[in-house]
Protein backbone atom coordinates (compact mmCIF):
# COMPACT_ATOMS: atom_id res chain seq x y z
CA UNK A 1 0.00 0.00 0.00
CA UNK A 2 2.71 2.49 1.02
CA UNK A 3 5.84 2.86 -1.09
CA UNK A 4 9.30 2.49 0.42
CA UNK A 5 9.93 6.24 0.68
CA UNK A 6 6.68 6.92 2.54
CA UNK A 7 7.30 3.95 4.84
CA UNK A 8 10.71 5.30 5.77
CA UNK A 9 9.30 8.74 6.51
CA UNK A 10 6.41 7.34 8.55
CA UNK A 11 8.74 5.05 10.48
CA UNK A 12 10.74 8.11 11.48
CA UNK A 13 7.60 9.92 12.64
CA UNK A 14 6.46 6.92 14.70
CA UNK A 15 9.69 7.08 16.69
CA UNK A 16 8.02 10.03 18.44
CA UNK A 17 5.41 7.73 20.02
CA UNK A 18 5.65 7.92 23.80
CA UNK A 19 3.11 5.22 24.56
CA UNK A 20 1.40 2.34 22.71
CA UNK A 21 -1.66 2.89 20.53
CA UNK A 22 -4.38 0.55 19.30
CA UNK A 23 -5.75 0.76 15.77
CA UNK A 24 -9.09 -1.03 15.63
CA UNK A 25 -10.43 -1.89 12.19
CA UNK A 26 -14.00 -2.60 11.04
CA UNK A 27 -13.68 -4.37 7.69
CA UNK A 28 -15.55 -6.72 5.40
CA UNK A 29 -14.61 -8.55 2.20
CA UNK A 30 -14.92 -5.51 -0.10
CA UNK A 31 -12.08 -4.11 -2.20
CA UNK A 32 -11.98 -0.91 -0.15
CA UNK A 33 -11.66 -2.94 3.06
CA UNK A 34 -8.78 -4.88 1.52
CA UNK A 35 -7.07 -1.60 0.64
CA UNK A 36 -7.58 -0.30 4.16
CA UNK A 37 -6.22 -3.54 5.62
CA UNK A 38 -3.09 -3.21 3.50
CA UNK A 39 -2.54 0.34 4.75
CA UNK A 40 -3.01 -0.61 8.40
CA UNK A 41 -0.78 -3.67 8.06
CA UNK A 42 1.97 -1.46 6.66
CA UNK A 43 1.64 0.99 9.56
CA UNK A 44 1.56 -1.71 12.26
CA UNK A 45 4.70 -3.28 10.82
CA UNK A 46 6.66 -0.04 11.21
CA UNK A 47 6.65 0.23 15.01
CA UNK A 48 6.02 -2.19 17.90
CA UNK A 49 3.93 0.39 19.78
CA UNK A 50 1.27 0.28 17.03
CA UNK A 51 -1.11 -2.63 17.67
CA UNK A 52 -3.65 -3.53 14.97
CA UNK A 53 -6.90 -5.13 16.13
CA UNK A 54 -10.21 -6.13 14.50
CA UNK A 55 -13.52 -4.81 15.76
CA UNK A 56 -16.52 -7.14 15.68
CA UNK A 57 -18.67 -6.84 12.56
CA UNK A 58 -22.03 -5.23 13.17
CA UNK A 59 -20.79 -2.88 15.89
CA UNK A 60 -22.76 0.01 14.39
CA UNK A 61 -19.83 1.77 12.72
CA UNK A 62 -19.23 2.49 9.04
CA UNK A 63 -17.40 -0.18 7.07
CA UNK A 64 -14.63 0.14 6.12
CA UNK A 65 -13.32 2.28 8.95
CA UNK A 66 -10.84 2.23 11.78
CA UNK A 67 -10.31 4.02 15.08
CA UNK A 68 -7.12 5.27 16.72
CA UNK A 69 -7.01 4.73 20.49
CA UNK A 70 -4.97 4.59 23.62
CA UNK A 71 -4.79 1.02 25.02
CA UNK A 72 -8.09 0.06 26.60
CA UNK A 73 -9.64 3.46 25.80
CA UNK A 74 -11.90 4.88 23.10
CA UNK A 75 -10.53 8.26 22.08
CA UNK A 76 -13.45 8.91 19.75
CA UNK A 77 -11.26 9.27 16.64
CA UNK A 78 -12.37 7.30 13.58
CA UNK A 79 -11.49 7.32 9.88
CA UNK A 80 -14.30 6.10 7.60
CA UNK A 81 -12.23 6.02 4.48
CA UNK A 82 -8.63 5.50 3.48
CA UNK A 83 -6.81 8.66 4.59
CA UNK A 84 -4.36 9.11 1.76
CA UNK A 85 -3.81 12.22 -0.36
CA UNK A 86 -4.19 15.37 1.73
CA UNK A 87 -5.58 13.35 4.65
CA UNK A 88 -2.44 11.27 5.18
CA UNK A 89 -1.11 14.01 7.45
CA UNK A 90 -4.32 13.77 9.49
CA UNK A 91 -3.67 10.07 10.00
CA UNK A 92 -0.05 10.60 11.03
CA UNK A 93 -1.00 13.31 13.55
CA UNK A 94 -3.78 11.14 15.00
CA UNK A 95 -1.32 8.30 15.55
CA UNK A 96 1.32 10.53 17.13
CA UNK A 97 -1.03 12.52 19.35
CA UNK A 98 -2.86 9.42 20.57
CA UNK A 99 0.60 8.06 21.38
CA UNK A 100 1.45 10.99 23.60
CA UNK A 101 3.27 13.31 21.18
CA UNK A 102 2.27 16.88 22.21
CA UNK A 103 0.25 18.95 19.71
CA UNK A 104 1.49 22.37 18.59
CA UNK A 105 -1.39 24.27 20.19
CA UNK A 106 -1.30 26.90 22.90
CA UNK A 107 -1.84 25.33 26.36
CA UNK A 108 -4.57 27.85 27.19
CA UNK A 109 -6.54 26.80 24.12
CA UNK A 110 -6.13 23.11 24.95
CA UNK A 111 -7.34 23.86 28.46
CA UNK A 112 -10.45 25.58 27.07
CA UNK A 113 -11.11 22.58 24.84
CA UNK A 114 -10.75 20.14 27.73
CA UNK A 115 -13.19 22.12 29.86
CA UNK A 116 -16.02 22.14 27.30
CA UNK A 117 -19.06 20.52 28.85
CA UNK A 118 -21.51 18.34 26.97
CA UNK A 119 -21.62 15.50 24.48
CA UNK A 120 -20.39 16.32 20.98
CA UNK A 121 -20.46 13.87 18.06
CA UNK A 122 -18.82 15.36 14.96
CA UNK A 123 -18.93 13.94 11.44
CA UNK A 124 -16.77 15.52 8.74
CA UNK A 125 -17.40 14.70 5.08
CA UNK A 126 -14.22 15.19 3.05
CA UNK A 127 -12.68 14.49 -0.30
CA UNK A 128 -9.09 13.30 -0.51
CA UNK A 129 -8.26 16.08 -3.00
CA UNK A 130 -9.52 18.83 -0.69
CA UNK A 131 -6.69 20.95 0.72
CA UNK A 132 -8.92 22.57 3.36
CA UNK A 133 -10.38 19.35 4.76
CA UNK A 134 -7.30 18.22 6.76
CA UNK A 135 -7.42 21.36 8.92
CA UNK A 136 -10.94 20.46 10.06
CA UNK A 137 -10.20 16.75 10.50
CA UNK A 138 -7.05 17.41 12.51
CA UNK A 139 -8.75 20.00 14.71
CA UNK A 140 -11.68 17.74 15.57
CA UNK A 141 -9.42 14.72 16.13
CA UNK A 142 -7.41 16.77 18.63
CA UNK A 143 -10.58 17.96 20.31
CA UNK A 144 -11.67 14.32 20.73
CA UNK A 145 -8.29 13.47 22.26
CA UNK A 146 -8.40 16.18 24.92
CA UNK A 147 -12.11 16.02 25.77
CA UNK A 148 -13.80 12.67 26.58
CA UNK A 149 -17.19 14.14 25.65
CA UNK A 150 -16.16 14.54 22.00
CA UNK A 151 -16.25 11.97 19.20
CA UNK A 152 -15.22 12.55 15.61
CA UNK A 153 -15.33 10.56 12.39
CA UNK A 154 -13.80 11.54 9.06
CA UNK A 155 -15.99 10.32 6.17
CA UNK A 156 -14.65 10.05 2.62
CA UNK A 157 -17.56 11.24 0.48
CA UNK A 158 -16.33 9.32 -2.56
CA UNK A 159 -16.44 6.05 -0.58
CA UNK A 160 -19.78 6.65 1.11
CA UNK A 161 -21.67 8.17 -1.81
CA UNK A 162 -25.11 7.01 -0.71
CA UNK A 163 -24.72 8.73 2.64
CA UNK A 164 -23.53 11.86 0.86
CA UNK A 165 -26.70 11.80 -1.23
CA UNK A 166 -28.99 11.01 1.69
CA UNK A 167 -27.58 13.83 3.80
CA UNK A 168 -27.41 16.24 0.87
CA UNK A 169 -23.69 16.92 1.19
CA UNK A 170 -22.55 18.92 -1.84
CA UNK A 171 -19.48 20.73 -0.53
CA UNK A 172 -16.47 19.72 1.54
CA UNK A 173 -15.48 19.89 4.24
CA UNK A 174 -19.02 19.61 5.63
CA UNK A 175 -19.25 19.18 9.39
CA UNK A 176 -22.22 17.77 11.28
CA UNK A 177 -22.59 18.08 15.05
CA UNK A 178 -24.93 15.61 16.77
CA UNK A 179 -26.54 14.90 13.40
CA UNK A 180 -27.16 18.54 12.46
CA UNK A 181 -25.12 20.70 10.01
CA UNK A 182 -22.53 22.80 11.82
CA UNK A 183 -20.63 24.41 8.98
CA UNK A 184 -18.83 24.11 5.66
CA UNK A 185 -15.33 25.08 4.65
CA UNK A 186 -12.04 25.36 6.47
CA UNK A 187 -12.21 25.65 10.26
CA UNK A 188 -9.28 25.74 12.65
CA UNK A 189 -9.07 24.38 16.17
CA UNK A 190 -9.50 27.91 17.53
CA UNK A 191 -12.58 28.58 15.38
CA UNK A 192 -14.24 25.37 16.51
CA UNK A 193 -13.61 26.12 20.18
CA UNK A 194 -15.14 29.58 19.67
CA UNK A 195 -18.23 28.01 18.13
CA UNK A 196 -18.67 25.72 21.11
CA UNK A 197 -17.53 28.11 23.87
CA UNK A 198 -20.01 31.00 23.71
CA UNK A 199 -18.02 33.25 26.06
CA UNK A 200 -14.70 32.90 24.23
CA UNK A 201 -15.27 35.76 21.79
CA UNK A 202 -16.06 38.29 24.52
CA UNK A 203 -13.01 37.26 26.57
CA UNK A 204 -10.78 37.57 23.50
CA UNK A 205 -12.21 41.01 22.65
CA UNK A 206 -11.30 42.32 26.11
CA UNK A 207 -7.75 41.03 25.76
CA UNK A 208 -7.34 42.65 22.34
CA UNK A 209 -8.59 46.03 23.53
CA UNK A 210 -6.02 46.02 26.34
CA UNK A 211 -3.07 45.68 23.94
CA UNK A 212 -0.61 48.56 23.70
CA UNK A 213 -0.59 50.62 20.47
CA UNK A 214 1.42 49.27 17.53
CA UNK A 215 3.92 51.18 15.43
CA UNK A 216 2.67 49.19 12.43
CA UNK A 217 -0.51 47.14 12.39
CA UNK A 218 -0.98 44.94 9.33
CA UNK A 219 -4.54 43.98 8.42
CA UNK A 220 -4.60 40.70 6.47
CA UNK A 221 -2.45 37.57 6.68
CA UNK A 222 -1.88 36.66 3.05
CA UNK A 223 1.38 37.01 1.10
CA UNK A 224 1.29 40.83 1.16
CA UNK A 225 0.46 41.02 4.86
CA UNK A 226 3.06 38.43 5.85
CA UNK A 227 5.76 40.22 3.87
CA UNK A 228 4.78 43.58 5.38
CA UNK A 229 4.85 42.17 8.93
CA UNK A 230 8.29 40.60 8.46
CA UNK A 231 9.81 43.76 6.98
CA UNK A 232 8.34 45.89 9.78
CA UNK A 233 9.46 43.56 12.56
CA UNK A 234 12.99 43.52 11.14
CA UNK A 235 13.10 47.28 11.75
CA UNK A 236 12.70 46.62 15.47
CA UNK A 237 9.38 48.43 15.78
CA UNK A 238 6.24 47.13 17.50
CA UNK A 239 4.42 45.12 14.83
CA UNK A 240 1.07 43.37 14.84
CA UNK A 241 -0.84 41.43 12.22
CA UNK A 242 -4.58 40.89 12.45
CA UNK A 243 -6.29 38.55 10.00
CA UNK A 244 -9.68 37.04 9.44
CA UNK A 245 -7.90 33.93 8.15
CA UNK A 246 -4.13 33.66 8.03
CA UNK A 247 -3.10 32.83 4.48
CA UNK A 248 -6.22 34.28 2.90
CA UNK A 249 -7.06 33.25 -0.66
CA UNK A 250 -3.79 31.31 -1.00
CA UNK A 251 -5.24 28.65 1.33
CA UNK A 252 -7.72 27.80 -1.45
CA UNK A 253 -5.06 27.57 -4.17
CA UNK A 254 -3.99 24.04 -4.99
CA UNK A 255 -1.13 24.25 -7.48
CA UNK A 256 1.44 27.08 -7.46
CA UNK A 257 4.07 26.80 -10.18
CA UNK A 258 5.07 30.44 -10.76
CA UNK A 259 6.56 31.36 -7.38
CA UNK A 260 10.14 32.07 -8.37
CA UNK A 261 12.77 29.75 -6.83
CA UNK A 262 10.10 27.22 -5.85
CA UNK A 263 9.34 24.99 -8.83
CA UNK A 264 5.97 23.88 -7.48
CA UNK A 265 4.06 23.93 -4.22
CA UNK A 266 0.52 24.07 -2.86
CA UNK A 267 -1.31 26.93 -1.20
CA UNK A 268 -1.56 25.45 2.32
CA UNK A 269 2.16 24.54 2.25
CA UNK A 270 3.11 28.06 1.24
CA UNK A 271 0.86 29.53 3.95
CA UNK A 272 2.45 27.27 6.58
CA UNK A 273 5.89 28.50 5.49
CA UNK A 274 4.70 32.12 5.60
CA UNK A 275 3.31 31.70 9.10
CA UNK A 276 6.49 30.02 10.31
CA UNK A 277 8.55 32.88 8.87
CA UNK A 278 6.36 35.55 10.49
CA UNK A 279 6.54 33.76 13.85
CA UNK A 280 10.33 33.82 13.65
CA UNK A 281 10.10 37.55 14.37
CA UNK A 282 8.56 39.55 17.18
CA UNK A 283 5.14 39.93 15.54
CA UNK A 284 1.91 39.87 17.52
CA UNK A 285 -0.36 37.60 15.42
CA UNK A 286 -4.10 37.98 15.95
CA UNK A 287 -5.80 35.36 13.79
CA UNK A 288 -9.53 34.83 13.25
CA UNK A 289 -10.28 38.52 13.82
CA UNK A 290 -12.29 40.44 11.23
CA UNK A 291 -11.75 44.20 11.10
CA UNK A 292 -14.99 46.08 10.39
CA UNK A 293 -14.06 49.74 10.85
CA UNK A 294 -11.09 52.09 10.56
CA UNK A 295 -11.02 55.45 12.33
CA UNK A 296 -8.34 57.88 11.03
CA UNK A 297 -6.01 59.39 13.58
CA UNK A 298 -7.41 62.91 13.09
CA UNK A 299 -10.80 61.72 14.38
CA UNK A 300 -9.58 59.94 17.53
CA UNK A 301 -8.82 61.41 20.95
CA UNK A 302 -5.34 59.90 21.23
CA UNK A 303 -4.14 60.75 17.71
CA UNK A 304 -3.77 57.07 16.81
CA UNK A 305 -5.50 55.08 14.09
CA UNK A 306 -8.23 52.89 15.58
CA UNK A 307 -9.35 49.58 14.12
CA UNK A 308 -12.48 47.84 15.41
CA UNK A 309 -13.01 44.10 15.20
CA UNK A 310 -16.27 42.29 14.60
CA UNK A 311 -16.12 41.06 18.20
CA UNK A 312 -16.09 44.63 19.53
CA UNK A 313 -12.39 45.05 20.31
CA UNK A 314 -10.43 48.20 19.43
CA UNK A 315 -6.80 48.01 18.26
CA UNK A 316 -4.62 51.14 18.00
CA UNK A 317 -1.65 51.93 15.80
CA UNK A 318 0.57 54.77 14.59
CA UNK A 319 0.45 53.38 11.05
CA UNK A 320 -1.58 50.70 9.28
CA UNK A 321 -0.98 48.49 6.24
CA UNK A 322 -4.16 47.17 4.62
CA UNK A 323 -3.65 43.82 2.86
CA UNK A 324 -7.08 42.21 3.03
CA UNK A 325 -6.79 40.59 -0.40
CA UNK A 326 -9.68 39.43 -2.53
CA UNK A 327 -12.31 36.69 -2.67
CA UNK A 328 -14.09 34.68 -5.34
CA UNK A 329 -16.37 36.84 -7.47
CA UNK A 330 -20.01 35.73 -7.45
CA UNK A 331 -22.34 35.68 -10.45
CA UNK A 332 -24.99 37.61 -8.47
CA UNK A 333 -27.88 35.83 -10.14
CA UNK A 334 -31.03 34.40 -8.55
CA UNK A 335 -30.42 31.06 -6.88
CA UNK A 336 -26.63 31.38 -6.50
CA UNK A 337 -26.54 32.15 -2.78
CA UNK A 338 -29.54 29.95 -2.04
CA UNK A 339 -27.74 26.92 -3.47
CA UNK A 340 -24.19 27.71 -2.36
CA UNK A 341 -22.89 24.48 -0.89
CA UNK A 342 -25.86 22.68 -2.43
CA UNK A 343 -24.45 22.44 -5.93
CA UNK A 344 -22.95 25.91 -6.37
CA UNK A 345 -19.22 25.69 -5.63
CA UNK A 346 -16.07 27.76 -6.09
CA UNK A 347 -13.30 25.19 -5.53
CA UNK A 348 -13.18 22.38 -8.11
CA UNK A 349 -10.28 20.67 -6.33
CA UNK A 350 -12.22 20.47 -3.07
CA UNK A 351 -15.74 19.70 -4.22
CA UNK A 352 -15.16 18.05 -7.60
CA UNK A 353 -15.05 14.46 -6.25
CA UNK A 354 -18.57 14.87 -4.82
CA UNK A 355 -19.88 15.17 -8.39
CA UNK A 356 -18.33 11.95 -9.69
CA UNK A 357 -20.27 10.71 -12.70
CA UNK A 358 -22.58 13.75 -12.70
CA UNK A 359 -23.14 16.75 -14.97
CA UNK A 360 -21.59 20.08 -14.04
CA UNK A 361 -21.05 23.53 -15.48
CA UNK A 362 -18.03 25.81 -15.16
CA UNK A 363 -18.70 29.54 -15.39
CA UNK A 364 -15.75 31.45 -16.81
CA UNK A 365 -13.40 31.00 -19.76
CA UNK A 366 -10.19 32.41 -18.31
CA UNK A 367 -7.29 30.30 -17.07
CA UNK A 368 -9.08 29.40 -13.81
CA UNK A 369 -12.26 28.34 -15.58
CA UNK A 370 -10.54 26.26 -18.24
CA UNK A 371 -8.25 24.61 -15.70
CA UNK A 372 -11.30 23.76 -13.59
CA UNK A 373 -13.06 22.25 -16.60
CA UNK A 374 -10.01 20.13 -17.44
CA UNK A 375 -9.74 18.85 -13.85
CA UNK A 376 -13.45 18.10 -13.56
CA UNK A 377 -13.57 16.30 -16.91
CA UNK A 378 -11.61 13.43 -15.35
CA UNK A 379 -14.20 13.02 -12.57
CA UNK A 380 -17.66 13.94 -13.83
CA UNK A 381 -19.66 12.61 -16.78
CA UNK A 382 -20.12 15.93 -18.58
CA UNK A 383 -18.69 19.44 -18.27
CA UNK A 384 -20.31 22.46 -19.87
CA UNK A 385 -18.14 25.59 -19.84
CA UNK A 386 -19.96 28.90 -20.26
CA UNK A 387 -18.08 32.08 -21.19
CA UNK A 388 -19.63 35.56 -21.38
CA UNK A 389 -17.24 36.71 -24.13
CA UNK A 390 -17.36 35.52 -27.73
CA UNK A 391 -14.16 33.52 -27.18
CA UNK A 392 -12.23 31.90 -24.36
CA UNK A 393 -9.56 34.01 -22.67
CA UNK A 394 -7.39 31.20 -21.31
CA UNK A 395 -3.85 30.48 -22.48
CA UNK A 396 -3.61 28.67 -25.80
CA UNK A 397 -2.06 25.54 -24.27
CA UNK A 398 -5.01 25.21 -21.88
CA UNK A 399 -7.55 25.71 -24.67
CA UNK A 400 -5.83 23.02 -26.74
CA UNK A 401 -6.08 20.56 -23.86
CA UNK A 402 -9.71 21.48 -23.24
CA UNK A 403 -10.68 20.87 -26.87
CA UNK A 404 -9.13 17.39 -26.74
CA UNK A 405 -11.54 16.22 -24.01
CA UNK A 406 -14.59 14.33 -25.32
CA UNK A 407 -16.90 15.13 -22.38
CA UNK A 408 -16.51 18.92 -22.45
CA UNK A 409 -18.86 21.32 -24.22
CA UNK A 410 -17.94 25.01 -24.60
CA UNK A 411 -20.61 27.68 -24.96
CA UNK A 412 -19.47 31.24 -25.62
CA UNK A 413 -21.47 34.49 -25.59
CA UNK A 414 -23.45 33.05 -22.69
CA UNK A 415 -24.85 35.20 -19.88
CA UNK A 416 -25.85 33.06 -16.89
CA UNK A 417 -29.18 34.40 -15.64
CA UNK A 418 -30.40 31.99 -12.93
CA UNK A 419 -29.40 28.96 -10.91
CA UNK A 420 -32.21 26.41 -10.80
CA UNK A 421 -32.88 24.13 -7.85
CA UNK A 422 -35.55 21.91 -6.35
CA UNK A 423 -35.32 23.42 -2.86
CA UNK A 424 -32.56 21.04 -1.79
CA UNK A 425 -29.94 21.11 -4.55
CA UNK A 426 -29.03 22.47 -7.96
CA UNK A 427 -30.83 20.93 -10.92
CA UNK A 428 -29.76 23.29 -13.70
CA UNK A 429 -29.18 26.83 -14.87
CA UNK A 430 -30.62 29.33 -17.33
CA UNK A 431 -28.48 31.46 -19.61
CA UNK A 432 -29.06 33.98 -22.37
CA UNK A 433 -27.42 33.55 -25.76
CA UNK A 434 -25.97 37.04 -26.23
CA UNK A 435 -25.92 36.70 -30.02
CA UNK A 436 -29.64 35.92 -30.32
CA UNK A 437 -31.05 37.01 -26.91
CA UNK A 438 -32.61 33.54 -26.70
CA UNK A 439 -33.04 32.15 -23.17
CA UNK A 440 -31.78 28.58 -22.82
CA UNK A 441 -31.61 26.00 -20.03
CA UNK A 442 -29.19 23.23 -19.07
CA UNK A 443 -29.91 20.38 -16.67
CA UNK A 444 -27.03 20.06 -14.20
CA UNK A 445 -26.02 18.68 -10.83
CA UNK A 446 -23.37 21.26 -10.00
CA UNK A 447 -22.03 24.69 -10.97
CA UNK A 448 -18.42 25.81 -10.42
CA UNK A 449 -18.00 29.59 -10.55
CA UNK A 450 -14.60 30.78 -11.81
CA UNK A 451 -15.04 34.42 -12.86
CA UNK A 452 -12.30 36.23 -10.99
CA UNK A 453 -11.90 38.04 -7.70
CA UNK A 454 -13.41 40.92 -5.71
CA UNK A 455 -11.31 43.13 -3.38
CA UNK A 456 -12.13 42.85 0.32
CA UNK A 457 -12.51 46.58 0.87
CA UNK A 458 -16.24 47.29 1.23
CA UNK A 459 -15.74 48.16 4.89
CA UNK A 460 -13.42 51.01 3.84
CA UNK A 461 -15.93 52.80 1.62
CA UNK A 462 -16.00 56.47 2.55
CA UNK A 463 -12.82 56.10 4.64
CA UNK A 464 -10.08 55.70 2.01
CA UNK A 465 -10.34 56.41 -1.68
CA UNK A 466 -11.51 53.40 -3.73
CA UNK A 467 -11.95 52.78 -7.44
CA UNK A 468 -15.32 52.00 -9.00
CA UNK A 469 -14.33 48.32 -8.75
CA UNK A 470 -13.72 48.70 -5.02
CA UNK A 471 -9.91 48.55 -5.07
CA UNK A 472 -7.89 50.72 -2.69
CA UNK A 473 -6.12 53.46 -4.63
CA UNK A 474 -2.41 53.59 -3.79
CA UNK A 475 0.58 55.55 -5.08
CA UNK A 476 3.99 54.16 -6.00
CA UNK A 477 4.83 53.69 -2.30
CA UNK A 478 1.57 52.03 -1.30
CA UNK A 479 0.24 55.18 0.38
CA UNK A 480 -3.55 55.49 0.45
CA UNK A 481 -5.56 58.72 0.61
CA UNK A 482 -5.14 58.72 4.43
CA UNK A 483 -1.89 59.74 6.08
CA UNK A 484 -0.30 56.78 7.85
CA UNK A 485 -2.52 54.23 6.11
CA UNK A 486 -0.85 52.11 3.43
CA UNK A 487 -2.15 49.18 1.37
CA UNK A 488 -0.66 46.25 -0.54
CA UNK A 489 -1.62 43.19 -2.56
CA UNK A 490 -4.76 42.13 -4.39
CA UNK A 491 -6.97 44.64 -2.55
CA UNK A 492 -5.19 47.57 -4.26
CA UNK A 493 -5.01 49.11 -7.73
CA UNK A 494 -1.65 47.47 -8.41
CA UNK A 495 -2.08 45.42 -11.62
CA UNK A 496 -1.47 41.69 -12.03
CA UNK A 497 -2.81 39.85 -9.00
CA UNK A 498 0.00 37.41 -8.32
CA UNK A 499 1.46 36.01 -5.09
CA UNK A 500 4.98 37.14 -5.85
CA UNK A 501 3.80 40.66 -6.72
CA UNK A 502 1.74 40.85 -3.52
CA UNK A 503 4.81 39.95 -1.47
CA UNK A 504 6.84 42.70 -3.11
CA UNK A 505 4.07 45.21 -2.56
CA UNK A 506 3.84 44.22 1.10
CA UNK A 507 7.57 44.82 1.55
CA UNK A 508 7.30 48.17 -0.20
CA UNK A 509 4.36 49.30 1.93
CA UNK A 510 6.28 48.32 5.06
CA UNK A 511 9.33 50.35 4.05
CA UNK A 512 7.08 53.30 3.22
CA UNK A 513 5.30 53.08 6.56
CA UNK A 514 8.66 53.00 8.38
CA UNK A 515 9.72 56.11 6.48
CA UNK A 516 6.42 57.73 7.45
CA UNK A 517 6.97 56.90 11.14
CA UNK A 518 10.48 58.38 11.09
CA UNK A 519 9.32 61.60 9.45
CA UNK A 520 6.30 61.84 11.75
CA UNK A 521 8.46 61.50 14.86
CA UNK A 522 10.80 64.24 13.59
CA UNK A 523 7.85 66.59 13.04
CA UNK A 524 6.51 65.80 16.51
CA UNK A 525 9.92 66.59 18.02
CA UNK A 526 10.17 69.87 16.12
CA UNK A 527 6.66 70.84 17.21
CA UNK A 528 7.56 70.16 20.82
Amino acid sequence: MLDANVKNQLKGYLENLRSPIEVRASLDDSASSAEMRALLDDIAALHPKVVLMDEPVGSGVRIPSFSVNRPGEDTGIRFAGIPMGHEFTSLVLALLQAGGHPPKVEPALLDSAAKLEGSFTFETFISLSCQNCPDVVQALNLLALVNPGVRHVMIDGALFQQEVADRKVMSVPSVFLNGEPLGQGRMTFTEIIKKLDKGAEQREARKLSEKAPYDVLVVGGGPAGSSAAIYSARKGIRTGIVAERFGGQVMDTLGIENFISVKETEGPKLVAALEQHVKAYDVDIMDLQKITRLEPKDTTDDGLIHLQTQSGATLRARSVILSTGARWREMNVPGEREYRGKGVAYCPHCDGPLFKGKRVAVIGGGNSGVEAAIDLAGIVSQVTLLEFDSQLRADAVLQKKLKSLPNVTVITSALTSEVKGNGEKVVGLDYKDRTTDELKSIELDGIFVQIGLLPNAEWLKGVVELTARGEIIVDEKGQTSLAGVFAAGDVTTVPYKQIIIAMGEGAKASLASFDYLIRSSVKETESA
